[in-house]
């Protein structure tokens, strides 16, 4: 019997006890011994199997969304494409909160990347040293590598916004939505470079599904919903944009801002202002929370209409 062996049914028979029945073992020869090998076995397999089921301290594994990477079951699982086990414990309902507490804000910016608009943008965060999330389309990223590089090499998060900002995918089949969803972030991932990674979600004009939801989370994407539109999409004005801001400030952390679509001009003096304003109110701004669901019932939760209604 091997080492691994006679040191599991030692520790269960005791010192004494395991030395009698080895002598015992030697006078039945080979095949008897055979036979006792593979029930030994049999029970340093079974001490092996517990003792992986426990972690540190004694506790028990938790065994849940453990499928080995390349598995499929149908869930959409899985990173970078591969079906497997959920990612970091990202929950899949819509996320609004800041990660950092208290009264801070997030700053979100959608459509881009846009060669003329998003460089003007990324300056008025780095003039007020505000660190944003990014939703990019997966065709823009693509077109434009160096701008996503940039906003990530500011210190900024990237959002996945799908490959063609379809406000109705909420309506299409399942596969549909994955492929808008997972080939976006292939893009944007590849366009970053460097290993940076997508960390949230965003389904176009709040289109979110529970299918969606999952599909995002399961790839390490949180969903991201928004508590404050900012309308800035319809060019209303740039006092329009900054009293919306102030206006609904008070339902939600998360505000939403626009890079692309279209000329942006209001949309960068307002963020200045926006910015500026903020400040005054000695209200911080930082990233939206990933990985601590939101309090059932809050603002814009997946029930709410806070995740809906804008492009």
């Amino acid at each position: 019997m091997n080492v691994l062996i006679h040191r599991t049914l030692a520790q269960r028979m005791g010192r004494g006890q395991f030395m009698s029945f080895l002598a015992r073992t030697d006078r039945k020869g080979l095949r008897a011994g055979a036979v006792v090998v593979a029930s030994a076995a049999a029970v340093a397999a079974t001490v092996w199997g517990v003792a992986a089921l426990v972690g540190p301290g004694g506790t028990a594994a938790s065994q849940q969304n453990m499928a080995r990477p390349g598995a499929t079951d149908g869930s959409g699982r899985g990173d970078d494409g591969r079906p497997g086990r959920q990612l970091q414990g990202i929950p899949e309902s819509i996320a609004h909160a800041s990660e950092s507490g208290g009264n801070t804000v997030n700053i979100t910016i959608d459509d881009g990347p846009d060669p003329r608009w998003t460089p003007k943008v990324l300056d008025v965060l780095r003039r007020h040293d505000v660190k944003a999330t990014f939703c990019m389309v997966g065709p823009q990223a693509k077109a434009h590598p160096d701008l996503v590089k940039k906003v990530v090499a500011a210190g900024h998060r990237l959002c996945d916004h799908t490959m063609n900002h379809d406000t109705a995918m909420d309506k299409k089949p399942v596969a549909y939505q994955e492929a808008q969803i997972l080939e976006a972030k292939k893009l944007i991932e590849e366009a970053a470079g460097g290993g940076a990674k997508v960390e949230y979600y965003r389904a176009p004009g709040g289109a979110f599904t529970p299918d969606s939801r999952r599909i995002a989370a399961a790839h390490g994407m949180r969903p991201l919903g928004w508590n404050v539109d900012t309308k800035d999409f319809d060019k209303p004005g740039t006092a329009a944009i900054v009293n919306a801001v102030k206006r609904g400030i008070g339902n939600g952390p998360t505000v939403l801002f626009h890079d692309g679509g279209g000329n942006r001009a209001q949309t960068v003096d307002a963020l200045d202002q926006v910015l500026t304003w903020l400040k005054e109110q000695g209200r911080p701004t930082g990233f939206p929370v990933r990985t601590a669901p939101d309090a059932p019932g809050a603002a814009g939760s997946p029930d709410a209409a806070g995740a809906s209604g804008a492009p």
